[in-house]
């Protein structure tokens, strides 16, 4: 979730009557962004690199493949790898301009 006030399970009795909302409100799990740059998305793209560099094959045991992900991890920091983020706030507001509202 992003950091909207409006992703609150207070907003939910905005729309429904009580009980539907706190039982709406009972089977969320809410998990916040960080401000500046998710260390989740972060994450998620260093599995998405691993499965494609050191996963993408079958790996027989699981000492096999302790070996192959440390091997891997080494790698990967040796190399300083992070992320380019490319995708930046302004050039959204050009792409997905028909998201934002005019004011």
């Amino acid at each position: 979730m992003d950091n909207l006030n409006i992703h609150s399970p207070a907003s939910l009795y905005k729309t429904f009557p009580p009980e539907e909302a706190r039982r709406i409100i009972k089977r969320f799990e809410i998990h916040y962004t960080p401000k500046h740059g998710s260390w989740l998305d972060i994450a998620e793209i260093e599995l998405n690199v691993m499965t494609r560099q050191c996963l993408s094959r079958r790996i027989d045991s699981l000492e096999y493949l302790r070996k192959e992900l440390s091997a891997w991890e080494n790698e990967r920091n040796s190399s300083k790898a992070n992320v380019n983020w490319q995708f930046k706030t302004k050039d959204a507001r050009i792409k997905l301009a028909s998201l934002y509202p005019d004011l």
